[in-house]
């Protein structure tokens, strides 16, 4: 784990905010897998059953910010806070998970608990790129939010369709039994 110039982490993530400012107002995060290794690995647990694990900037920029976040349009994830550790090149960002629901004085829901990403970069070209990154969140809340919007119709049609798919029994890419995933959640 390479050490980073203080200033060279707090400018690469102010990029990266923008960067997810910007996808969350085009509602494509794609553009975000710029910010990886062509071997890195993004991850994060799905439950008491699965994690998910994507191996290689396609599957990060197909699965991980394609697949997995199409039908979230509405969504938002402000950070509130970020830690730099440059003696490791590891940032961890602690952010809300917000949609906008478009129903007047309840517009917008948001999700409790913790929910955060973390990073461990590397140096490529003279700058650094994300190697590692393992998301965390509490699916209580994130399940119990989501079974609110469907009980109130208020899933957008990518996210209905997704849970349709999910409900189906289709087997999704990235997603494996706990303990099974290609490379280490943790």
């Amino acid at each position: 784990m390479p050490a980073f110039p203080r200033d060279e982490l707090e400018a690469w993530v102010q990029r990266w905010l923008d960067a997810n400012r910007d996808a969350e107002r085009n509602g494509d995060w794609r553009p975000l897998a710029d910010f990886y290794t062509e071997d890195a690995t993004y991850g994060w647990n799905i439950g008491p059953k699965e994690d998910v694990m994507c191996v290689g900037i396609d599957e990060i920029r197909d699965i991980a910010l394609g697949l997995e976040m199409e039908g979230l349009d509405n969504w938002q994830y402000p950070y509130q806070r970020v830690l730099i550790d440059d003696r490791q090149g590891e940032i961890v960002g602690f952010w809300k998970q917000v949609v906008t629901t478009g129903d007047g004085a309840d517009d917008q829901r948001e999700i409790h608990g913790f929910g955060g990403s973390w990073f461990r970069l590397t140096e490529k070209d003279g700058s650094p790129l994300i190697e590692w990154q393992r998301d965390f969140f509490d699916f209580g809340h994130v399940s119990a939010l989501y079974m609110d919007l469907i009980k109130a119709g208020k899933l957008s049609p990518g996210m209905q369709k997704r849970i349709e798919r999910s409900m189906a029994g289709e087997k999704l890419p990235g997603y494996y039994p706990l303990g099974q995933a290609p490379v280490p959640l943790w």
